[in-house]
């Protein structure tokens, strides 16, 4: 690949400046992008990303099929999200001191 075509940056269709200076109320919503409102963000939940560990213990776990069947169609990396679910329910319980053990 030649060097002018490295060197330019990507084009854009939208004018990012005009967009950034528009009032919400000038923003066209359709139903891929609505409009929200304060009950939604008062469901929101946030994710700030699971840490992994690196070491992990093998074993063998029972699991309903619905549950299983359902994490497998989310693609490659389920038991890697199953684990980091797990975890979180981990942590939150344990900063909450309702550790049932």
């Amino acid at each position: 690949m030649s060097k002018k075509y490295i060197d330019k940056p990507p084009v854009s269709k939208t004018d990012w400046k005009r967009v950034e200076t528009m009032a919400d109320n000038d923003i066209q919503f359709d139903e891929d992008s609505p409009q929200t409102t304060p009950d939604d963000w008062l469901k929101a939940v946030v994710h700030t990303g699971f840490k992994l560990p690196r070491k992990k213990t093998q074993i063998a776990l029972r699991l309903d099929n619905d549950v299983l069947t359902w994490f497998k169609a989310q693609g490659p990396g389920y038991q890697t999200r199953i684990n980091a679910i797990l975890k979180a329910y981990k942590d939150a319980h344990e900063k909450s001191g309702k550790a049932d053990v």
